[in-house]
């Protein structure tokens, strides 16, 4: 969460069927539509808003996940990531 100090939790991402599902454990966090949220990459990771909150999301395969998600905007040395993704292809 925004301005909250700390690692934050593990989470697993599941970008299925048009929906986008957050697990921790055997825990479902959430479950929407992509249409739902809105996700900005931003430096210090993907903002997602969502439900009226805001999570901040460190992903490890960050430029798989913005190509998936359609994302246009993002730091520079995302879309380099992003570019050579799609190259290979």
């Amino acid at each position: 969460m925004p301005g909250e100090e700390g690692r934050g939790i593990g989470v697993t991402i599941d970008l299925t069927e048009d929906r986008l599902a957050l697990q921790s454990g055997a825990t479902e966090i959430g479950n929407w539509s992509r249409d739902e949220m809105r996700v900005n990459a931003l430096p210090d990771g993907f903002h997602m808003r969502v439900e009226g909150e805001e999570v901040i999301l460190d992903i490890s395969r960050d430029a798989e996940f913005a190509v998936e998600l359609g994302i246009v905007n993002a730091p520079p040395l995302l879309r380099r990531r992003m570019s050579a993704l799609m190259r290979e292809a």
